[in-house]
């Protein structure tokens, strides 16, 4: 529900942050509360969890790391407490590099990881991350392929056969003549 809130930290404790907007204090759960000051103004990108006994507010520093956070609760049995763990204690770059060339050793040094979620998150995720040299950020580019994977989804294609069609697309190109690429392979 929240995309960002912007303001000034008033409180940090080892688990979590207020930030004041406006005469609100958000309660903002991040990774490592120490990253922020005392008084200081921040955006922070937020993530909003409801469950049946909560509603909690996750917050990030980078646009990036609330991306690769989305990816990671995506992935079966990985929650947001275990997939803010392994962004608090790993930069975004070396979790991404650990799941495209398999590290699962690296990701299961995380708290809350096993063998059998770290084997999952490159199961899941492996090829759908990727750098841009300009930014240290998720690339647009893997957006546009889960673009093009949702369309495919929405019009009846099943998961399977559209994972084996996006890995042959290339992510340069538009979206929408990644759709028609991906048809044109599809009804062969």
């Amino acid at each position: 529900m929240y995309g960002y809130i912007k303001g000034k930290v008033t409180k940090i404790n080892p688990k979590y942050i207020i930030c004041d907007n406006n005469g609100i204090g958000y309660l903002i759960i991040v990774g490592n509360p120490y990253n922020y000051k005392l008084n200081e103004d921040y955006t922070i990108y937020t993530y909003q969890s409801v469950k049946e006994d909560a509603i909690e507010l996750y917050g990030f520093l980078k646009e990036d790391e609330k991306e690769l956070f989305l990816k990671l609760i995506s992935v079966s049995g990985i929650g947001p407490k275990s997939a803010l763990s392994i962004l608090a204690a790993g930069s975004v770059r070396e979790i991404v590099n650990a799941i495209e060339s398999r590290n699962d050793a690296y990701l299961r040094k995380f708290p809350g990881i096993g063998q059998k979620a770290s084997q999952q998150i490159i199961l899941d995720l492996k090829g759908k991350l990727s750098f841009s040299d300009e930014e240290d950020g998720l690339i647009k580019s893997s957006s546009k392929l889960t673009d093009v994977e949702d369309a495919l989804l929405a019009l009846g294609y099943n998961k399977k056969e559209i994972t084996k069609i996006i890995a042959k697309l290339d992510a340069t190109k538009d979206v929408g003549i990644l759709v028609k690429e991906a048809l044109k392979q599809l009804v062969k």
